[in-house]
């Protein structure tokens, strides 16, 4: 336990100067962050937009970049599974929200993050709407 303490210690005291810098140059103008919420949600809105006619079931998120998709009505496979064969068969990641529950309980939801650029959003949104 005590080498576990001294990496721990490490990485707490270890920080990287520069970006806390850089990070408190950037918070100094208060636009930077009270427009942060404005700006992922009009993300958010269009990729909910772009994937509207989809086969995924989706509930607009709040608070967060990643938007939950549900795919019970195009595939009974493991979340898991269907994650792993959309990024192998179609180039698309998605975070499996099984590994986040008890026991790995699959609700068939997958995990999309909306904090990309407008063309990535596009592309993802093609993809999902071929499914």
């Amino acid at each position: 336990m005590d080498e576990f303490r001294k990496v721990h210690q490490f990485n707490v005291f270890s920080v990287n100067h520069p970006m806390q810098k850089a990070l408190a140059d950037y918070l100094k103008e208060p636009k930077h962050y009270l427009e942060l919420s404005q700006f992922y949600q009009e993300k958010r809105d269009l990729f909910l937009n772009l994937i509207a006619h989809s086969r995924f079931k989706a509930i607009p998120a709040k608070g967060t970049y990643f938007q939950v998709l549900d795919f019970s009505e195009i595939s009974q496979e493991k979340d898991v599974d269907f994650a792993k064969q959309l990024t192998i068969e179609h180039g698309l990641a998605a975070i499996p929200l099984s590994v986040f529950n008890h026991n790995n309980k699959d609700d068939k939801m997958l995990r999309f993050c909306f904090a990309k650029t407008k063309d990535t959003l596009i592309q993802a949104a093609e993809i999902l709407n071929r499914i």
